[in-house]
This record gives structure tokens, sequence and C-alpha cells, in this order.
């Protein structure tokens, strides 16, 4: 069995199914149960972990013996789990208790087939799964990131598209430090050596961590992620890791497994890989660039791209949308007050929505391809952000703009860093956006957009009652 190509198990049916839809549903979960079930026994599987990707993009979940999964089919977790923000913390009033409930309610996991891959550094045989997340009626949890990601997906496909993506993701490999006061720094590589300067696209740069890049790319075939291109980025330290085009909902999985997967390796070698979006002062930022097109299901063709070639007004429409909803976007994009420290002008990251065709200052490009392959690069994502909500985000963006035919301001054909800011400069300025933006809310869905507000509402909370060492420096003895 290809763990990347069963048919996932995806329950939207109504709460009161017809009694044929009922039975159809159950076949099709039947089948795909057995499928997984001989995918564990091929594999000799004695352990399995069950996982849910929260709001941060976190792994939760449990891990059981193969013959409780067998039994189970699924296990409970309370709503809460996927509802609580990076530091543990979620809030006790508010909004968010008109969606998640004060009775602290379970959701019902149910285990996709499609996402089933060994643990590659586990010592014993263990499965790991992605689980979606269902109330006691049958529905998806609207809050949790999958959900959103399977709705946005639903609205494409009732508009007869296929959308595809294919994720850049940067990271900083940095020396292992368990005191959060002390900066990072990049690691010491095969020399006994750390870098100290910026090694852009250096083949030598990245055969310094030879070793742990063997375990990484040895740990993604076992687990059959589709990564295509390594590289070093411009930071010292910085790699990105390219994904090939696929559906969008299994990209997000396999940026979801990559992050556990990297940081396991790095952890072996006696180093910390990081997707924070600004770890090192000085140092540019790590984005999750996203490429998108669409596909027209029943002709198979590119629909940003005319019969003859030239660029169609669907593309310009979908750029269009990314301008208008980015800025309400950001706090999906940019979900930490660390995610602004990146978003700095000529520091090869974007501080404006201009777009451009091959030009790597503007917030959107197009890079040069061929009709067939047209397509839309969001520069404006960090490497932070949760997966599915960022790449939902995105779709979300340009479904509005070819919908509601929203035109795109003209081309920028010069450097965008010249512009003024037009993004976002806080988090918090980036959460009263989003609250504001209804045509989002509407297609994102309004318990989601409520129930992550909230959270992130309590985490700059937790955040704003640190002292940093800048105010101590500045502060202490001059005011």
């Amino acid at each position: 069995m290809s763990a990347a190509r069963i048919d996932p198990l995806h329950d939207t049916a109504a709460p009161s199914p017809t009694r044929e839809h009922r039975l159809i549903a159950m076949r099709k979960e039947q089948n795909n149960f057995s499928e997984l079930e001989q995918w564990l026994d091929e594999n000799h599987v004695t352990e399995v972990e069950c996982l849910v990707p929260d709001l941060t993009g976190v792994a939760r979940g449990k891990i059981l013996p193969r013959a409780k999964f067998t039994e189970d089919r699924g296990m409970r977790l309370p709503e809460a789990v996927v509802a609580m923000g990076v530091t543990g913390e979620f809030p006790t009033a508010g909004p968010y208790y008109d969606v998640i409930s004060s009775t602290d309610r379970d959701m019902h996991l149910r285990p996709d087939p499609s996402t089933v891959r060994i643990v590659p550094w586990a010592s014993d045989p263990t499965a790991q799964v992605i689980h979606d997340c269902f109330d006691r009626e049958g529905k998806l949890i609207p809050f949790a990131p999958r959900s959103v990601l399977r709705r946005v997906c639903d609205l494409y496909a009732a508009e007869g598209w296929d959308p595809v993506v294919a994720p850049e993701l940067e990271f900083y490999l940095v020396g292992r430090n368990t005191d959060p006061d002390i900066p990072l720094k990049p690691p010491i590589g095969r020399s006994g050596r750390s870098e100290t300067s910026r090694q852009a696209y250096s083949i030598d740069a990245v055969n310094e961590f030879d070793p742990l890049f063997e375990d990484v790319f040895k740990y993604c075939e076992l687990m059959k992620l589709n990564v295509d291109t390594l590289i070093h980025e411009i930071g010292a330290g910085q790699m990105e890791i390219n994904f090939f085009h696929d559906h969008p909902l299994g990209l997000a999985d396999e940026v979801f497994f990559f992050k556990r997967t990297v940081r396991e390796a790095a952890l072996r070698h006696d180093m910390y890989a990081t997707f924070m979006a600004k770890p090192i002062a000085g140092e540019p930022g790590s984005a999750m660039h996203v490429h998108q097109s669409i596909v027209d299901i029943a002709s198979g063709q590119n629909i940003f791209s005319n019969p003859d070639g030239t660029p169609s007004q669907a593309f310009h429409w979908y750029i269009g949308g990314l301008q208008k909803y980015i800025p309400a976007a950001m706090a999906l994009f940019a979900p930490y007050v660390n995610s602004y420290r990146r978003l700095v002008r000529s520091n090869a990251a974007p501080i404006n929505i201009q777009w451009g065709t091959d030009n790597r200052t503007v917030g959107i490009r197009s890079p040069v391809a061929s009709a067939a392959a047209r397509r839309v690069e969001n520069r404006v994502i960090g490497a932070d952000a949760n997966p599915y909500a960022a790449i939902a985000a995105t779709m979300a963006c340009g479904y509005l703009g070819i919908k509601n035919r929203i035109e795109p301001t003209p081309e920028c054909k010069g450097d965008a860093y010249l512009g003024d800011f037009q993004l976002p400069r806080s988090l918090g300025e980036a959460l009263a956006q989003l609250r504001a933006e209804k045509d989002l809310a509407a297609v994102l869905g309004e318990s989601f957009v409520t129930v992550y507000t909230e959270v992130k509402e309590v985490e700059h909370a937790e955040f704003m009652k640190v002292i940093s060492p800048w105010e101590r420096e500045h502060l202490l003895l001059h005011v």
C-alpha cells in the first residue's frame, strides 16, 4: 500500500443522512481501515502514534499499542486540545467558550489512512497517522486546522477546480541552547567551525552537515515524503527544502511531518532545527513560500492560462484576491510576535502586497513558467505558520478574488522595497484586521476565526508579561 495514495476518510455528511448514504460511508470506512490494517501488518507495527495537529502545528494525541488502535479505530480527546496556544494556555472566558463550551466536551478522532507513515527513528516498529476531529453528530470540528483546509478545498471542488500547491520551507540549524536568555548561534559543522558569514546556495556549506541531511533524506524516503530540493539559504545555518506540487491537504500533512522529522534528526546530531520566523538577530527570517495554481477538473487545464498561453482573467483575479485579503490574513501567515521581526525592508522578506513576474522583492510573485505551469507564489507566509491554516488562508484569498472578480493593481516591475509598508506591523494589529474581515470568516468559518483570534490574544498577553533584555539595557538607568 502506498501511504500517499489511499483516499482519505472525509465524513462531511449531514447530521441526518439517508440510510443509503450511511451504508456507503460505512463501506468506504471499512475498506479504508482494511487497507490500513494491511499496511500495519506488512510493516510489523507494534505501536501507533495517533496525531492531531493543533492551532500551532504541534502534534497532539496518544500513543497506542497496535491491538488497542485496531480495536478502538480512533480515540477521544477534549476539543480544547486543538485550540490552545503555544504556551499551553487557552482562553477561560469570552467568545471562545461560546464555540468550544465550558463543559470541556470530547471530540471523536478518526484516522485518515492516507497519512499513515512509519516512524523511522523509533526503536520498535511504530506507525504515525494523522486523525481528523469530529463532534458526536459526525461533523468536522470547525476550528481544527485540518478541518479548515478541508473546508476550503471543498469550496474549490464545488466550482469544479482542483487546487495545486507547492511549499518552500526555510529553517535554521542552530547549536544546542538550553537557556532561552542566550542568543542562538549557528551549529558547528564537520570542519569544527560555525558559519560566520552568509553562504547562499553554497554546496560546501550544506556539506558541512552531511551526516544530518543523510538522516533527513533517509527518514523522508522511509516516510514517503515528496521532498524535492535542498539548498543553503542566505542566513548563516539557514536551509530550505522544497516539496513537489500536489493537493493542498496532502502537502500540509507533509510539511507537518517534515517539521517533526528534521527536528528529531537535528537532535540526534547535537543541534536544533528551528522554524521560528526570526531566530537570530541580524540574519534573514525564515519563510514558507507557497506556489499555487488551479486545474479545471473537467478539462485538466490550468485555469491561470488562456488557450493561447497568455495569463487568464482568473490568474489576475486570484492575485487581486491575495492583494485585498492578505493584510487581514496576516495573523494566520505571521502567527506570533516574533513573526513580525522577519518582515523587514530589503531583508529577503516582503513588506507589501505588490505583485510582479520573476520579482523576489514583491509579496506576490509569478515565477517564469510555461502556460501549463503558470502559478502564483505567496511570499508573505512565515515558516512558523501552521501549514493547514496558512495554506487554507492563502487559498481563501485567491478564491475570493476569483469569485468577486477583484482586479489587481498594476504589476510592479521595479524594487518593491522602495514602496510603503502595506502589511500589519504587529500581531495585535493583524488580529484586529482578521476579526474585522467578514469575507475571510465566511470562507474559513466564523468559529475558526473566533477561536483562533482568542487563542492568539492569550499568547500575546503572555508575551507582554516578559521583560526583554532590550528594555533592561536601554531603560533601566536612562528613563
